[in-house]
């Protein structure tokens, strides 16, 4: 190929096109001073705002000068001018190449590729990196504007600079160029790219790709664009070069250093898209690996991300696993990343950063070279020589262990994939000097580190404190981590039955006996919910009970024949529990960790074992420590323990309902002769009888009617009181309802005490009138019948599929009481809302109406938000029991409870059917008691509300959507709107004032709380809008007299095809699609980045459903079907098609281009443009309106815009979004990081100190998430259905408490 030779002619061959040369050297130097006066005032820290803004002006408007490229060469080729003025002149010709390109001719573009040439070869080790940096990539963007088409000599000439002779600066200059170029092409969303994204990307395969291994590879592959200059490629030269460097004087010369570490670089870009194949012929892999051993970290550093890059890639077949992998499986390698990772090793006290980010990255490659094993185990040589694998095993062990959780997982989760891997796994368990340091190591590991005190000696917490930046995402990490041990422990057990759960157990036994030998004796009056003893019991019973898990994985296994071990196992455990039985200890907490675990081996490995769950419910039955009130710490522990008895022992029921049944009899008298001693509450007496209520119902050995009979009379007394006329009277009114809870009694007293002149609470005592105020209060919610039937039916729904004869039986009992219940329940739901408003507190004057919402503002502890610790938060709050803050606690507390017993009523209904769904008037008078005085609810109250309405949604039966969901729909989306968009407004308002002290600590509560409420919103509206969810219709055995009426044949066979999906009924009903779309557009400009982008990911799917007949798209992923033959079309009626199409080309498109002008939003910035693209695409053909919008905006041009959308309709969705944002170029919005600094184009940008966050790898970041699966749903616990929560209620919710 002919190449342009590399001398002084390429500079100076076609200025002419610009300006003659000498005017334009002289106005250059006429302007050097003009540049350096404004460069200093920019520079300057104490120039006045008003300067540096017309010094930027003039830099600025120089650039739109036709011979700004010609000033910009010259001055950039002037040694004597200063490095500033140099890079400022290099942005000239930055600006001309990328704004001006296509305004220019050919002589005009081939002048300025000869100056970027001319500046190219000019390079010396003198010029600052930034220059160097500044000409590669002017180099880069004129590759992407010509090179394959105009430009076909640009590996040539970058080969010429390569060759150099003696020059490393040369080198360095090429490698950028290449990195960047790379980077660019396969990674980036430049506009310029995606223009020419095939030839730009053939054309980099051409060059980067030895050209025997694309023969090879590709044997007919079509010729592509003579862009090749030799055979070797980039790839080989590459690795040449570092092989070159690392076998010299690294430490003590820079330039050797300085292309290593440059080289290694490059090749962690290219490796991520490069053919495998020619990773495996250029040697590459035992080169890096080489760069692990040099003796300065940043080579080694370079080296590591290298190999991470090239072993994160997971699709490697057999022959580039053999050739890639294995080798890294040799002793030699296994040797080299011990030796690496045991020199990285930091000290807690003394961190040593660079080694630490090593260490980290070292550990997650190990995880990968572990993860292939697993995947590929049977690909293996059978020379085994040829892989250390006890070595390798060692070391993932080694690393395992390290003091650095974070340094730790990566290689604790391959530990799962290994163990659980079917052949692989039990090589390992066979392997004693591995499995079991490894159990050790996991055992250990499942104390809570979250619960020792920040300031402590433990380096692993110190490390950990270190690598988060928040509470919460500590927290998050640590139940990852716990998660992970579990599953190790579990897989342990399943393969090793036997020895592990003896030495376990052996454990657990030697530490419950020495509890305190090394601790303080027991002392209620220095009582500690996390001491020393409380921890080490919860971490062996949370080791016993992932072991329980294993042992059950073992004993159900397939082909197991070894019963007669575990009979003598199983004696073995028996004898154990005994022993844990006959155990005393004083601490409530440990009392209550042991009977969780004496329920555990009860319901799973000695289910078998009568007697044994007999003795453990009696310990049960008799074991209830008294209080101690003034010891307040203690009391609060013992409550703990008396509830967790309750809910064991309804454990028990659910578990072996046939066992319990057979003792009956003793039971119900043993109980009935408790009750009737006077010593039990309400609540203890309640929980009996729900346990019997549960073995009668879940017994599988008595028959439907017999069942139905006995539970019947448990309900009589419940269906007395709700028939009862004055329940009824007391629920005709809002007055009556407060005289019902003694709320009446409390504005009374309230107002008689002045309270609104108080300003602390908490400092003022109760008199003994409050005290017995509060008393009262307390024991009017005992005499209601929520309690009661809220245990019945959560009882007779919990846990219960369709098909069970247990739903059956729930079906037929309940069927005649919901039509007594149903009524005044939502009376008892209205009045509750309706209490949030201070207009309903009559009894109160005027003038202190506005205590209302101080009083009914819940208290809370937040993790990494409020002050003191979680005990200290509940020490307080037991402190002012009986202050006028105990008093309110107390008010809110009666509200709080008729509210959520109302919530978890209804929903435990929502999961039988028809008995609930099929009352033909209860969704009106269901939606107004939910949803009418909403309004005053708090935000975190509000989770709950909607948790409720998307079980509503969930349990509705397909056919009665139509009639039972609009109503409560419509009613939420405008409440969701109305609160949610409110709630950031304020907030956003608020913000605008600095606030101090407590101010911004209750702050910074709300915002936590409407993030929360923001989030569970918008995964409402996900889970609605699903493109995924299908309708499943299963229906269940229909009770006696109980009919769906439907004829259809899709209905009688379960299917639900002739029904809308959930998302097309939200959509096709102007009712509900006016108040959600509108939400949907509210949340784009809500400063909520996760909550913003999951929505625009919603609108995405949505908007290609309304785009009527649109042309086929090449390549785009922006259309999504709703299902098989099924689009909005078909359900939708076509006047709401187009309104709904109008909006989303208006309103929509307008807050995504609102947001994308505003700083909050510029790490959205490409999904906002990817949304404004669909929409653009999909309906410009049909209506104007969102072409128009664009034409509006400030310096839009027609042309510009008509010539985007006809490109865009040609392209795939990333060109799509690269197209938007450069149309949009001027209006994004600049990071708020970013203001008040330099322009780029006028300096070079300054350094920044990175976050933790920034500094992590993506894999360190998932860790610091906590897991969907871990997300819980106060109302829908034990449904069996997914639960589609806030993330957050693991960082959020789990670590807020409403007093």
């Amino acid at each position: 190929m002919a190449t342009q030779p590399m001398n002084g002619s390429t500079g100076t061959g076609n200025q002419a096109a610009f300006m003659p040369t000498d005017p334009a050297q002289s106005q250059s130097l006429e302007l050097v001073p003009k540049i350096h006066r404004a460069l200093d005032v920019i520079y300057n820290p104490h120039s006045l705002n008003a300067e540096r803004k017309d010094a930027q002006s003039f830099l600025e408007t120089l650039k739109d000068s036709a011979i700004a490229p010609a000033h910009g060469f010259y001055l950039a080729t002037d040694k004597a001018q200063s490095p500033i003025v140099r890079h400022y002149a290099l942005s000239l010709l930055e600006h001309a190449i990328k704004h001006k390109w296509t305004s220019y001719d050919v002589p005009e573009t081939e002048a300025l590729r000869n100056w970027v040439l001319r500046l190219s070869r000019d390079v010396t080790k003198g010029d600052p990196t930034y220059l160097r940096n500044k000409i590669a990539q002017l180099w880069v963007e004129i590759a992407k504007r010509s090179w394959g088409t105009d430009w076909m000599d640009m590996d040539a000439l970058l080969v010429q600079l390569w060759q150099v002779p003696d020059s490393a600066v040369h080198k360095e200059l090429v490698l950028a160029i290449l990195e960047s170029l790379s980077d660019d092409i396969f990674n980036g969303d430049d506009v310029v790219v995606q223009v020419r994204e095939k030839i730009l990307s053939k054309a980099s395969v051409e060059i980067f790709t030895p050209a025997a291994v694309l023969l090879e590879a590709f044997p007919n592959r079509e010729a592509g664009p003579d862009v090749r200059c030799g055979e070797e490629g980039w790839l080989t030269r590459i690795v040449d070069l570092l092989r070159h460097c690392l076998s010299r004087d690294l430490q003590n010369n820079e330039d050797l250093r300085s292309c290593a570490i440059r080289g290694a670089s490059v090749l962690a870009t290219l490796i991520p898209w490069v053919i495998p194949k020619s990773v495996a012929r250029t040697g590459a892999a035992p080169v890096i690996c080489e760069g692990l051993r040099a003796s300065h970290i940043e080579v080694q550093k370079a080296s590591l991300e290298a190999l991470h890059a090239l072993y994160s890639r997971n699709s490697f077949d057999e022959e580039e696993f053999l050739e890639l992998v294995v080798p890294l499986y040799d002793a030699q390698y296994v040797a080299l990343f011990r030796e690496l990772f045991e020199w990285s090793v930091v000290d807690s006290e003394n961190l040593d950063d660079d080694k630490y980010q090593l260490s980290k990255r070292l550990s997650e490659l190990l995880s990968f070279l572990g993860n292939h094993l697993e995947r590929r185990f049977s690909s293996l040589p059978r020379d085994r020589s040829r892989a250390d694998l006890m070595g390798l095993l060692q070391l993932l062990l080694l690393v395992t262990r390290s003091e650095s959780l974070v340094v730790s997982i990566p290689v604790l989760v391959t530990w799962t994939r290994l163990l659980g891997h079917q052949s692989l796994g039990p090589n390992i368990a066979d392997t004693p000097a591995v499995i079991g340091p490894l159990l050790e190591i996991c055992s250990a590991r499942l104390v809570r580190y979250e619960s020792l005190p920040e300031e402590t000696d433990d380096a692993t917490l110190r490390l950990l404190i270190e690598d988060t930046d928040t509470i919460p995402e500590r927290h998050a990490f640590l139940g990852n981590y716990r998660r992970y041990s579990s599953q190790v422990i579990e897989l342990i057990v399943a393969l090793k039955v036997s020895e592990a759960m003896s030495h376990i157990l052996g454990q657990t036994e030697h530490v419950l006996t020495h509890l305190y030998d090394h601790n303080p004796p027991f002392d209620m009056a220095n009582y500690s919910k996390v001491s020393q003893p409380v921890l080490q019991v919860d971490a062996r019973a949370t080791v016993i009970e992932a072991a329980l898990k294993g042992y059950n994985k073992s004993r159900t296994a397939p082909g197991s024949d070894v019963r007669k071990e575990f009979g003598a196992l199983e004696a073995s455990l028996q004898a154990w529990c005994n022993r844990l039985l006959e155990m005393k200890f004083e601490d409530p907490l440990i009392r209550r960790r042991v009977l969780q675990l004496l329920v555990a081996f009860s319901t799973s490995v000695l289910d078998r074992d009568v007697s044994f769950m007999l003795r453990v419910l009696e310990h049960i039955l008799v074991t209830w420590p008294a209080p101690h009130p003034g010891h307040k710490l203690y009391t609060d522990a013992v409550k703990d323990l008396q509830g967790e008895s309750m809910v064991e022992l309804q454990r028990l029921a659910t578990k072996m309902p046939d066992h319990l049944l057979e003792v009956y009899d003793q039971i119900a008298s043993k109980i009935n002769e408790m009750v009737a001693s006077g010593t039990l509450d309400e609540r203890r007496q309640i929980t009996y009888r729900t346990f019997l209520f549960t073995i009668i119902h879940r017994s599988h050995l008595l028959d439907r009617t017999t069942k139905v009979q006995k539970l019947e009379a448990f309900l009589d007394p419940v269906k007395s009181q709700w028939q009862d006329v004055r329940l009824k009277q007391s629920l005709s009114s809002h007055a009556t309802f407060c005289e019902l809870m003694a709320l009446d009694k409390a504005q009374e007293y309230i107002s008689r005490k002045r309270m609104h002149q108080i300003e602390d609470w908490g400092a003022i005592e109760l008199d003994e009138e409050g005290r017995a105020l509060q008393v009262e209060l307390e024991a009017r919610q005992d005499h209601l019948p929520l309690r009661l039937t809220k245990s019945f039916l959560t009882c007779s729904v919990d846990k219960v599929e369709k098909t069970e004869q247990a739903f059956e039986v729930s079906s037929v009992l309940w069927r005649d009481y919901f039509p007594i219940i149903l009524p005044e329940l939502l009376n008892f739901l209205s009045h509750a809302h309706a209490s949030h408003s201070p207009s309903n507190w009559t009894v109160l004057p005027p003038e202190m109406k506005c205590l209302v919402g101080r009083i009914l503002t819940d208290r809370f502890w937040q993790a990494g938000i409020s002050e003191g610790s979680k005990d200290d938060f509940y020490a307080r709050v037991l402190e002012k029991k009986h202050t006028f803050e105990g008093l309110a606690s107390t008010i809110r507390g009666s509200i709080r409870f008729i509210r959520e017993s109302c919530y978890a009523i209804i929903y435990c209904m929502t999961r039988l059917d028809m008995q609930f769904y099929g009352f033909g008037e209860l969704p009106g008078p269901l939606s107004h008691a939910l949803l009418a005085e909403a309004s005053g609810l708090s935000a975190h109250q509000l989770i709950n509300l909607l948790n409720l309405v998307r079980h509503l949604v969930d349990n509705c039966p397909i056919p009665l959507r139509a009639h039972f969901l609009p109503p409560i729909l419509q009613a939420c989306f405008r409440q969701m709107d109305s609160r949610v968009n409110g709630e950031w407004t304020k907030l956003n308002q608020q913000q605008v004032i600095d606030s101090a002290g407590d101010d911004l600590t209750e702050e910074m509560k709300t915002e936590s709380i409407l993030r929360q409420l923001t989030y569970t919103s918008v995964m409402l509206v996900a889970d609605f809008l699903d493109p995924a969810r299908k309708n499943e219709m299963a229906p269940p055995p229909q009770p006696d007299g109980l009919t769906i009426h439907s004829t259809s044949k899709e209905d009688r066979d379960g299917s639900g095809q002739n029904y809308p999906s959930l998302r097309n009924f939200c959509l096709m009903h102007s009712s509900i699609a006016e108040p959600l779309l509108v939400f949907c557009t509210h949340v784009i400009r809500m400063r909520d980045s996760r909550c913003c982008a999951i929505m625009l990911r919603i609108l995405k799917t949505i908007v290609p459903e309304f785009g009527g007949a649109a042309p086929d798209l090449p390549g785009s992923s922006g259309t999504v079907t709703a299902g098989e033959g099924e689009r909005h079309g078909s359900w939708v009626p076509a006047g709401t098609c187009v309104a709904i199409r109008e909006y989303i080309s208006t309103e929509v498109l307008r807050a995504c281009i609102a947001s994308l002008h505003e700083p909050y939003f510029v790490d959205l910035q490409k999904d906002l443009a990817s949304l404004v693209a669909t929409i653009v695409v999909n309906y410009s053909h049909i209506s104007p309106a969102a072409r128009d919008l664009l034409v509006s905006l400030p310096g839009m041009r027609a042309a510009d815009v008509d010539r985007g959308i006809d490109f865009m309709r040609r392209s795939g969705s990333r060109a799509q979004r690269s197209v938007m944002l450069e149309l949009l170029r001027d209006l994004k919005g600049v990071s708020i990081s970013e203001m008040g600094k330099m322009n780029k184009s006028v300096g070079f940008a300054a350094s920044q100190t990175p976050s933790k966050k920034t500094t992590r790898s993506a894999m360190a970041q998932k860790f610091m998430t906590a897991p969907d699966s871990a997300n819980r749903d106060s109302l829908g616990a034990g449904t069996g259905a997914a639960e589609r929560t806030t993330p957050d209620v693991v960082d959020g919710l789990a670590n807020l408490f409403e007093i």
